[in-house]
């Protein structure tokens, strides 16, 4: 037996499998004290059941994703190392920013001593402005973190109450903008995955599940939930990889469809090519930033079914954030749902709540029940379906889009439209309308994401970094330094190498198919002295394949 759980801002579902067979589905509200949901929802989909058959449990969130959407976090500021090059004036990061003297070179060299009172100016600025998390990275941080952990224990001594992240824990690639966005989104949003990741444990010993217990990451695969915690950023779009599995195990094998998740808080996108999920080049991106993430090409759309929506003046606005349930449900403000249910297209909530949430919206602008109905849901139809049509033209440009157009002999967009999550059924059909496509609400779509992590392949990864001037490498995972052999060490034999050890470490943890390993990440840089190459540093990690174990649909299980 098999569970997955999906932990949204406004509803937590779970999903009993038992070989392949959905058993049992729950759906109940994501609460503050987040244990009582956990706790419930396992009560739902486990009456009867010893928790001792149950083999494995598969989180996903969006949480996380929510807290970015709607920028709910506490403020972090940035002290940043960037040494010799591209001028400090020219990056763009979306908080105050602090440069200090000190540079580490590419190999790990101290080129620039590290100016301990700009640190101290830097943080006492940060202080008075009112921070209390603060990111520190340096460019080449994780070749040497030497400066970073100076800089962090020095912030530590002056505030000691204060949260620091250092790039080098966060992200070990090189990209020095893309770490630093990944540092501050990981600073702005642990304390609440901390809390995510205790409730979850609690909840799972207290059912008594010894199974083992995985966090789906935004590209597909998983990670052990306790290992999470050290690379909370991996989980940033961990719900809309849910959803994108969940539609991938519900439709027929092969499928090409755009995937729109619509849940209380946000709207998620994504898009399958011939069954497999579109994976974005360039990693994940947070509005216009882009992150060491390694994702699925996903966006969140900040409107969902519990959006606030107000009247001003006498227009309509629909707002990025979640103040409660719908009207409709006991809620202060109209929302979409309200406006789904006067129209008779849910039966979700309370039908004369409904009427009267549209009702204050309409009856200053002398408008009927029907019509302000009309109106809230046509401009999250028309919010939603501009968001596609902008999310096409960056598909358009991933390198597997372009493979796949190769392989339909012709330039075309998918013409199917999946729609999942609990605002799925009133408005998917007149998205797919608008965008010229075929509408599809598939089995069990208002619990898919709970579906998509329950079948998630699981998934384990191999670093390796190799000098080939020391003759050293170092296997990050298994905290293991071996040497290298011979002169001809080069980028390939890497590879194999690491393949060696992702082998042995699969094995151990009993995953035995594990052919089309997937290399996810390979640098290369030549170190030369008076002219000539005198070795290489060479980075390389490959993981497991991911994807999902098999299909569901009504007849049982599908093999994979």
């Amino acid at each position: 037996m098999y569970i997955g759980i999906d932990v949204g801002g406004t509803c937590t579902d779970a999903v009993l499998l038992d070989r392949g067979l959905v058993r049992a589905i729950a759906k109940v509200p994501t609460r503050e004290d987040l244990l009582s949901s956990l706790l419930e929802a396992l009560d739902e989909i486990m009456k009867g059941i010893d928790g001792e058959l149950v083999e494995r449990v598969v989180f996903s969130t969006t949480v996380i994703t929510n807290l970015i959407a709607e920028k709910k976090y506490d403020p972090v500021g940035l002290i940043l190392m960037p040494g010799p090059g591209l001028s400090p004036s020219l990056y763009r990061f979306p908080t105050d920013t602090y440069i200090v003297q000190g540079a580490i070179d590419y190999r790990g060299r101290e080129i620039i001593p590290l100016r301990l009172a700009e640190v101290d100016q830097a943080a006492a600025e940060l202080a008075a402005k009112g921070y209390r998390k603060v990111a520190v990275v340096g460019k080449f941080s994780c070749r040497n973190h030497r400066h970073e952990k100076e800089v962090a224990a020095r912030v530590r001594w002056n505030y000691p109450g204060w949260h620091v992240e250092m790039g080098h824990q966060v992200a070990g690639q090189l990209n020095f903008p893309r770490r630093v966005v990944s540092t501050y989104l990981t600073c702005a949003t642990r304390e609440k995955y901390e809390f995510f990741v205790r409730s979850v444990q609690k909840a799972i010993t207290q059912r008594g599940i010894k199974g083992a217990i995985f966090i789906l990451k935004a590209d597909g695969g998983t990670l052990p939930l306790e290992s999470s915690l050290e690379v909370p950023v991996e989980t940033i779009f961990s719900g809309p990889a849910a959803s994108t599995l969940g539609v991938q195990a519900l439709t027929p094998p092969g499928e090409t469809a755009v995937v729109v998740d619509i849940g209380g808080t946000t709207t998620d996108l994504a898009l399958i090519l011939s069954g497999q999920p579109l994976l974005a080049s360039r990693g994940a991106q947070v509005d216009d930033m882009l992150t060491h993430v390694r994702a699925l090409a996903v966006k969140s759309v900040p409107v969902g079914g519990d959006s606030v929506v107000e009247r001003v003046g006498k227009d309509i606005i629909i707002y990025s954030e979640r103040l409660g349930a719908p009207y409709c449900l006991g809620g202060p403000l109209p929302t979409p749902t309200d406006a789904l249910r006067a129209l008779g297209l849910t039966r979700l909530g309370d039908l004369d709540r409904a009427r009267e949430a549209m009702q204050m919206l309409g009856e200053p602008l002398r408008l009927s029940v029907a019509e302000v109905a009309s109106r809230v849901t046509t401009r999250v139809i028309e919010t939603i379906t501009r968001e596609i049509e902008a999310m096409f033209s960056r598909w358009e440009q991933e390198p597997a889009y372009r493979v796949w157009e190769v392989l339909q002999k012709k330039k075309v967009r998918p013409s199917t439209v999946v729609g999942v999550g609990g605002g799925a059924a009133g408005f998917v059909s007149q998205i797919a309308a608008r965008l010229g496509c075929y509408p599809v609400i598939p089995p069990y779509a208002p619990v898919a994401n709970a579906i998509g992590a329950a079948v998630a392949r699981p998934t384990l990864q191999v670093t390796l970094r190799a000098d080939t001037e020391q003759g050293i490498y170092i296997i990050q995972e298994e905290g293991y330094q071996g040497r290298i052999t011979g002169r001809s060490f080069n980028e390939e034999k890497a590879l194999e190498l690491a393949k060696e050890w992702l082998r042995k470490r699969a094995a151990r943890h009993g995953l035995e198919d594990i052919e089309g390993l997937e290399v996810t990440r390979r640098e290369v840089f030549n170190m030369v002295r008076d002219w000539v190459t005198v070795g290489r540093l060479i980075d390389v990690t490959v993981q497991t394949r991911r994807g999902i174990l098999y299909h569901v649909g009504a007849g049982g299980r599908h093999e994979k």
